[in-house]
């Protein structure tokens, strides 16, 4: 769904809603009762709870005040106090930032100078508990029982709305927090000017994870302001302004009102922009109409898949899992098409939305896939905003925060999900121009890739994480070499091929691993393929040579091949999912979670190893694994997530697994087939076409495929292609409760690889 087209109609949803499915066809059974927003608020799914509109630009969440790992989304469930809410949140990042222009009423009264130096020391600090706390799509809301106030939040997609209820006390007051900080992030510059008695504007400059955040505000109240004093007791409804560093404003309001009303949009681009964004997005002081507007928009977006069946705990998570892939990235650019860009100057998209948050390394792998299908228009905005990046930058993006380059995580997986969305043919992307940038990201000389020129592999004593990053940037160069072949640069596809295989130079076959080695050819000694070091003076990422030897997703079976035979392949294989869980070193990455034996589910390199079975002809294995991993490491819990969400991949891997297939290449446009976790399941598709996924004898015990079907034709290969899921049509599958070993066993039922293709 287009952001800009947010305004819609309840009839349109149910009319969509008509895979011949007998769940999903009222108002009191839409997919929006089954989400649950506090999965993954506990443990170390960093997720929040807060309202938002699919991929808005605001994420107006609670914000408990902490510091620390668990609290990089401003909420982790194990806590009982708030300090504010504010519009700027990371949907389940691994790294702190956001949480700007906090908001919280109160009935206390104080000195707004002050400076608490405990969060629980801030007299506006309030108790609340989960039984007080609402939490759906585009609403929150939470009961501060001892303070008597409720506070109630919505959103449009760039402007928050805030409904505060007092029911106790005299005092009717709001606090406004451009200083709030928390983890990396830390104000440099604010201000805050009084327009009149219901308007304020202003702004609030950060650095942290990004170095140069901008962010511009316009607060609405309902309520005149009565007095209103900032920090250095200034009084800006007479001085107009106030600027500083941290700037804190305590708003008062008549003590005989029971209800304070609050919009507040933002732009990265001016308070202009602010202003105007307010003034388009949010016309209504009905909060209720916003609310109900809210959730149409969000039934609309997650009615694009439906799913029939009778365990509520399934059908929550699915949907849950479907929501999550629906918050990041975010909107960037205001309703006049401006936006900040990657060389913090101001820019126009016109005729698309620009994105951030791309947090690349993370949802390449399934994310994006999915939105592909779901949200095709947002894939090819995402994919004009990586190559606006570009012009701004001379580079291709690697982690995108608030316009700037954070230059996170390994490899350019920019260059994989263009050379992805080029591949699937969708419109609106210049290939041509998409390509330069690809290759010219590709050939410069930072980030391993001079090193990866000059060895054919990254030697591990000039780089750390030498192993997942050659690997890593040896599946960017395939997606370089599939697009130069698709546009007829025969040279620059031999070439970039050729550096695809820079995997063969770290395989160590006495081992079974991906090993690092130096500049002289010699490997590193004393090896240990448990032992994990977190990002330095180690050969991979977040990770150990268990987890990160089987990242070949072009060439799988080039990686078999490997092997001695494809037998010595398939022990290693089943091994991975039968060691120990035990990681060694002294420093292991803390991301190696939701383990299965040395298979870590809660990191995003693990992601695709279940479904390589389906490469040697053994999908059974699969089936097994993909039910068990669905079944073990998504529960319908706040600790739901077995790892940091990540801005939406490891809900896009379970959306995308209950449908039954899985991107484990994601360029080359095939899914590999799973095991349904639905009876039956829709996708409903744009163009009035429909892809659905139906089965006999489904059950949890029943999850083995003993034949298939598309589109009545028997289908004994396992995988099938991105066109013809978007064709529409129907995957049939025959299921029971013993594996059926010799459906898609034989060579040409395999899903292919580079070394298939060329042999």
């Amino acid at each position: 769904m287009q952001i800009r087209h947010y305004y819609i109609a309840i009839i349109l949803i149910i009319t969509i809603s008509s895979c011949n499915t007998t769940n999903i066809t009222t108002n009191a059974d839409l997919p929006n009762k089954y989400v649950n927003a506090f999965i993954g608020t506990d443990e170390h799914g960093h997720t929040y709870p807060g309202a938002q509109l699919p991929f808005g630009m605001v994420q107006l969440s609670p914000d408990n005040g902490q510091s620390g790992w668990n609290w990089v989304s401003g909420y982790h469930y194990s806590d009982s106090i708030i300090v504010g809410f504010s519009h700027t949140h990371l949907s389940g990042a691994g790294i702190g930032d956001l949480q700007d222009i906090s908001l919280m009423p109160t009935i206390a009264d104080f000195d707004i100078n002050t400076i608490y130096k405990q969060r629980d020391d801030k007299p506006y600090a309030a108790y609340y508990t989960h039984n007080d706390e609402v939490a759906e799509p585009g609403y929150y809301s939470v009961n501060f029982k001892e303070t008597g106030i409720k506070a109630e939040l919505t959103a449009t997609p760039r402007t928050g709305f805030h409904k505060y209820s007092f029911s106790k006390g005299s005092n009717r007051n709001i606090v406004l927090d451009l200083g709030y900080a928390v983890n990396w992030d830390a104000s440099t510059e604010t201000e805050i000017e009084y327009i009149d008695a219901h308007t304020v504007i202003g702004k609030r400059y950060s650095t942290g994870w990004a170095k140069d955040q901008r962010v511009y505000f316009c607060a609405k109240f309902s309520e005149p302001i009565q007095d209103v004093i900032s920090t250095g007791n200034i009084n800006i409804a007479k001085n107009k302004k106030a600027t500083g560093k941290a700037i804190n404003t305590l708003f008062k309001f008549k003590q005989d009102i029971n209800e304070i009303l609050v919009k507040v949009s933002i732009s990265s681009v001016s308070k202009e922009g602010a202003i105007a964004n307010l003034q388009t997005e949010n016309q209504t002081w009905d909060f209720n109409t916003a609310r109900t507007q809210a959730a149409n928009i969000w039934t609309e977006s997650l009615s694009n898949i439906t799913v029939e069946g009778e365990d509520i705990d399934k059908k929550t998570v699915f949907y849950t899992a479907l929501y999550r892939s629906k918050l990041a990235p975010t909107l960037a650019s205001d309703v006049d098409s401006q936006y900040r860009g990657g060389d913090i100057k101001v820019h126009k998209a016109d005729g698309r939305n620009h994105y951030s948050g791309l947090s690349l390394w993370d949802v390449f792998r399934a994310q994006n896939p999915l939105l592909t299908i779901t949200n095709p228009d947002v894939a090819v905005d995402i994919a004009n905003t990586m190559l606006a990046h570009y012009d701004e930058t001379g580079i291709l993006p690697v982690w995108v925060l608030a316009g700037n380059e954070t230059n996170t995580m390994t490899g350019y997986h920019s260059v994989s999900m263009l050379a992805e969305v080029i591949m699937k043919n969708l419109p609106g992307i210049d290939t041509e121009r998409a390509f330069q940038a690809m290759k010219a990201t590709m050939m410069q000389d930072q980030r391993g890739l001079k090193e990866l020129r000059e060895h054919n592999y990254i030697p591990y004593n000039l780089m750390d994480e030498s192993v997942t990053i050659s690997l890593e940037l040896a599946y960017n160069d395939y997606g370089v070499a599939m697009v130069a072949n698709k546009l007829g640069y025969t040279d620059d596809y031999k070439y970039f091929l050729n550096r695809s295989m820079a995997y063969q130079h770290l395989f160590d076959g006495r081992v079974g691993f991906m090993r690092g080695k130096d500049s002289n050819g010699n490997w590193r000694e004393n090896f240990d393929p448990k032992h994990s070091a977190h990002r330095v003076g180690t050969d991979y990422t977040e990770g150990n040579a268990w987890q990160h030897s089987w990242f070949v997703l072009h060439d799988i079976q080039g990686l078999v091949n490997q092997f001695e035979n494809e037998d010595a392949f398939e022990k290693q294989l089943t091994l991975l999912f039968n060691e120990s869980s035990e990681i060694t070193g002294e420093d292991a990455s803390p991301d190696i979670t939701g383990m299965i034996g040395q298979y870590a589910h809660g990191n995003e390199p693990s992601h695709h190893i279940a479904y390589m079975y389906n490469y040697i002809g053994q999908a059974w294995k699969t089936q097994e694994l993909v039910h068990q991993i669905m079944r073990e490491q998504y529960p319908n819990s706040p600790d739901g997530i077995s790892g940091n969400e990540d801005m939406g991949q490891m809900s896009a891997w379970y959306v995308l697994s209950g449908l039954g297939f899985y991107p484990v290449n994601p360029t080359d446009g095939n899914f590999i087939i799973g095991t349904p976790l639905f009876a039956k399941s829709c996708i409903n598709l744009q163009g009035n076409k429909q892809f659905v996924i139906s089965t006999e004898n489904h059950s949890d015990e029943n999850f083995y495929i003993q034949s298939a079907s598309l589109n009545g034709k028997e289908l004994n290969r396992s995988y099938i292609s991105y066109e013809e899921i978007m064709n529409g049509g129907e995957l049939h599958f025959v299921m029971g409760n013993k594996p059926n070993k010799e459906w898609a066993s034989e060579i040409n039922s395999r899903p292919p690889s580079v070394s298939n293709l060329n042999n």
